[in-house]
């Protein structure tokens, strides 16, 4: 079967995974059904995030030596039991469990779907369109997180563990398709004595040699988390803003459509803007949506979140591009797992006392304190991207 193949059934795979039917409702889910408040939640998803951290790195330094095609199909088995565990759950102990588990999966999803491609597109002598793929990639993930969304609010009304069946049903469907993909054949690496010296040596690389790398895992990885925090605390803030409930659905698939078309544009945009006109904007856009979801209280008020979704559809392509470039077969998923690694850290040490300010404060203040921290880190994570990249760099990455 052509290498070829794998980049729709990446396309495929990307759709599948992000599929989410309980992602529209699951803040509501753990609030009335299993009883969480919102410092329950956001310390649910730090021990998640604690869980993805003791996973991520491991996962991903596996995922370059076992084969990426490897670590999906083990991703896909934990997905399967994580949401399988999800029907059964009716505590915190519960959804904690289940929560480990997927984190597990997400670890080794983490990294490799992305090497994959790049390492399809070399073997055929495309590297340097990866941004345009992974664009297009990322689009067809939250295309499938939009189609999700679309059914969320229906299936939960019908039966509440209704979306949870239809997830486990959807990562069957990944598993096999996962299992036709084709590992590209790579050049003979010299023997690896150690494999804790080598993972270290990554490490090395990543965060003390190359300045670039550990500038775009650290800016990358704040503006990651500033799309983040609103994926859980939105839905509670739209049912004090009077929004229906039967629209929840439908603007969490705006929101996903939204990071699909703009990492469609992503590669576009950068090449018109540049790299400081490109971090520029996504300043412009992180400050603004948390601004006015701080600022405003009205029905329409979610508007101001899609700010932050843009943000996070045109900054994906660009930032994992200057990885990607700065990386070889040999550690290519452990990078990319590094960056995860720093976001799971980062959302660790910060999630629980953002869900804290949320039940404390409120979530209008809540926001408007983030739009001033926010402005704070990004500034200086700006100023060491832009001044540590690589003489060769051009307007266009990788397009």
């Amino acid at each position: 079967m052509p290498l070829q193949h794998n980049i729709p059934k990446l396309y495929a795979f990307s759709f599948l995974k992000m599929t989410l039917f309980p992602m529209a409702i699951i803040t509501l889910f753990w609030k009335d059904q299993i009883g969480l408040s919102l410092t329950d939640i956001l310390l649910l998803q730090a021990i998640f995030s604690i869980a993805s951290i003791l996973f991520e790195y491991p996962s991903g330094y596996l995922s370059d030596r076992l084969g990426y095609r490897t670590a999906l199909t083990l991703a896909c088995m934990l997905a399967i039991g994580g949401w399988s565990l999800y029907t059964l759950a009716d505590s915190f102990a519960g959804v904690l469990l289940a929560e480990i588990i997927l984190g597990g999966a997400w670890a080794f999803i983490s990294g490799s779907d992305s090497a994959l491609l790049f390492e399809t597109l070399r073997a055929q002598g495309r590297e340097e369109q990866y941004a345009r793929f992974d664009g297009r990639m990322t689009g067809c993930a939250q295309t499938g997180e939009a189609a999700g969304a679309l059914f969320a609010g229906v299936m939960y009304a019908a039966w509440p563990l209704l979306p949870f069946v239809g997830q486990i049903g959807l990562w069957i469907l990944g598993l096999g398709l996962c299992l036709t993909l084709i590992e590209p054949e790579t050049e003979a690496e010299p023997a690896i004595h150690s494999h804790l010296m080598e993972a270290l040596h990554t490490c090395r690389y990543a965060f003390l040699e190359s300045r670039h790398v550990r500038a775009t895992i650290l800016f990358g990885t704040v503006l990651g988390i500033a799309s983040f925090y609103t994926v859980w605390l939105i839905q509670p803030y739209m049912q004090q803003t009077g929004v229906p409930l039967a629209w929840f659905g439908p603007v969490w698939a705006g929101a996903n459509l939204t990071i699909a078309l703009c990492s469609l544009i992503s590669q576009r945009l950068h090449f018109a803007w540049g790299h400081r006109g490109s971090i520029a904007l996504f300043i412009v856009l992180i400050i603004t949506g948390y601004a006015g979801l701080g600022l405003t209280a009205g029905v329409w008020s979610f508007l101001f979140y899609y700010l932050l979704t843009a943000m996070r559809g045109l900054q994906g392509p660009i930032m994992r591009n200057h990885l990607q470039k700065a990386s070889s077969r040999s550690n290519r998923a452990s990078i990319l797992s590094l960056h995860s690694l720093a976001f799971r850290i980062l959302f660790v040490a910060t999630g629980p006392l953002v869900g804290l300010a949320a039940d404390h404060l409120g979530l209008r203040p809540t926001f408007g304190v983030m739009a001033v921290l926010f402005a704070v880190a990004l500034l200086p994570g700006a100023w060491l991207f832009l001044n540590t990249l690589p003489n060769t760099s051009t307007n266009v990455d990788g397009g």
